[in-house]
């Protein structure tokens, strides 16, 4: 017993002591440490969470004042009318509407040649008055000869008097028919002499030809006039039975 106790008191057990109670000392700081650690980060994620609920107040956008539509003016209106009835099929009624703008004394200039134009047009195509656009064009080149579309004003005038010219042409060499020649001379204008040879040749001319004549006012849906009837169908597939207005009166 003696021999062991003096072998514990040996300067390397000693030391062997001193080692292993700085290596607990060691393990017990880092072990510290690490819960610190732990414990800091768990405390950053709280925080984090915690600040991303806070509310804030909403940010109010203002909203743009609202933007006020200029009231259409009373020629706008009536141009409006006048491309309805175009769409409608009845440009006759849409002619007769630039008509009566183009007289109007309150009309301004612009307004006036910007009637006179889009008469023009109409009557050159659908409405088959090549020398009423003729008329028209003349009319608004001389009036407004600065205005934006005097050039193609003229150069529109120049294609109706070419096709006024081969029509013309035609008519002066004869040998045409009869239904011919009344197709020839309703395309230029020429309405009531066209509407003689349709009646004195017993002509029925196709429903393009007798819209046009009910649409001026050569024909007429009375049941009190007499002479040929003939069928036709309106743009919207409205049936007539239509005869010359100038029949039974």
């Amino acid at each position: 017993m003696r021999l062991g106790a003096r072998r514990l008191q040996t300067p390397d057990f000693r030391l062997s002591l001193a080692i292993a109670a700085r290596q607990q000392r060691r393990g017990r700081t880092r072990d510290q440490i690490m819960r610190s650690l732990i414990a800091a980060s768990a405390l950053a994620i709280t925080a984090a969470c915690a600040s991303s609920n806070v509310e804030t107040a909403p940010v109010v956008v203002d909203a743009p004042p609202p933007v006020e539509m200029a009231e259409p003016s009373v020629f706008d209106l009536a141009m409006g009318t006048v491309d309805q009835l175009v769409e409608a099929g009845n440009e006759q009624a849409a002619i007769l509407r630039l008509e009566q703008l183009i007289g109007k004394q309150d009309a301004s200039a612009d307004e006036k040649a910007a009637a006179l134009y889009r008469m023009a047009e109409l009557t050159l195509g659908e409405g088959n008055q090549v020398w009423g656009g003729i008329s028209a064009l003349d009319e608004f080149l001389e009036t407004y000869p600065d205005h934006p579309n005097a050039a193609a004003a003229s150069e529109l005038r120049d294609y109706a008097r070419g096709e006024a010219t081969s029509l013309n042409g035609k008519l002066e060499m004869g040998g045409v028919s009869p239904r011919e020649e009344f197709e020839y001379r309703f395309r230029l204008g020429e309405h009531q002499d066209a509407a003689d040879i349709m009646l004195a040749n017993a002509l029925t001319p196709g429903n393009e030809y007798l819209l046009d004549m009910y649409q001026i006012g050569y024909l007429c849906d009375s049941a009190e006039l007499t002479g040929p009837m003939y069928k036709l169908i309106e743009p919207d597939g409205t049936d007539r039975t239509v005869r010359f207005c100038d029949f039974g009166k």
